[in-house]
Order: structure tokens, then sequence, then C-alpha cells
């Protein structure tokens, strides 16, 4: 029996493209975010266009029940996650750059300032963040690829 990858139009799903402008949005994202993996090497903040842009491979929790009731494989995704009008970024706990160090998402939240400034914070497991300073909340979460058959074949779990 051969496997093949699943496809957007086999359930009749479209790919993500979600945007945030406040912090109720970002938690949106921030669920859909949660789980995915990425290497370090993924990331890259552009500072002369003030954004900081990260390839991951997203687990599709969208899609979870659909795959539970149908009885076939969960899925992973690569995705884009964009912040835009990001002034500074730090990182603590993480290896940036070097390809072995894979990276997994716990969340994405926002942090406001004064204004409409304030920092948006990707938490990640192994107690490392991101921090990205940003003048105005604006993130996008797109998906670039089609799904896949998650390579562990499971659903990512959290024992308390």
């Amino acid at each position: 029996m051969t496997q093949q990858d699943a496809r957007f139009e086999d359930g009749g799903d479209h790919p993500l493209n979600l945007g945030a402008l406040d912090a109720e949005d970002l938690q949106v994202v921030s669920t859909l975010a949660q789980d995915a993996i990425f290497p370090a090497s993924e990331m890259q903040w552009l500072a002369k266009e003030r954004r900081f842009a990260v390839l991951l491979n997203r687990f599709r929790w969208e899609d979870k029940t659909a795959a539970e009731r149908r009885k076939r494989s969960v899925e992973r995704v690569q995705s884009l996650l964009v912040v835009d009008n990001v002034v500074s970024v730090a990182s603590q706990g993480v290896e940036r750059g070097d390809a072995d160090t894979i990276l997994s998402v716990l969340s994405v939240s926002f942090e406001p300032g004064e204004d409409a400034d304030g920092a948006v914070i990707l938490t990640l497991a192994g107690d490392g963040a991101i921090r990205l300073r940003v003048e105005a909340l604006e993130v996008t979460l797109k998906d670039v690829t089609r799904p896949y058959i998650a390579p562990s074949k499971s659903t990512p779990s959290h024992p308390a």
C-alpha cells in the first residue's frame, strides 16, 4: 500500500492565511501555531523591512477532528509566521542560525506597551523565547505548502 500526502482538495480545505491586529486575533494564530517546529536557521529578521519571519512545520490543529473521524493520519503543513513593524529582536535560550537546533512553539502572545506598541513573544519549549519589539501589532500566519502526513503520525501532547 502506497501512502501519499494529503491534498487540500481532498477535504475541501483551503490553506490558512490569517492576520492578527489585536491580542484577541493573535490568540487564534497562537492556537494554530502551537506545537509548530522549525530549525533555528529558518527564522530571519529583516531589519530594513522591519519584519521577522519564520518558516514553521505547523501541526494542523484545524484538521485533527476530521482526521480522527476519517481514521486517517494527522497532518502538518509548512507555514510562514510573519511579524511586521519590528524594531528589535531579542532571544533567550535559542541558538540562532543553527540548522541542527529544532525549536517548538508553545505560544505566541502580545504584551502591550503605552500606545499601539508592545512586544510579540514567541514562547518555545525548553524555556526558550523570542521577544519582538513592535510599533504596532501585525502578525500573519500563512500556509505555503500542501499538508503532509505528520512524521510521528500522532497528535502532540503536553503531559502535566
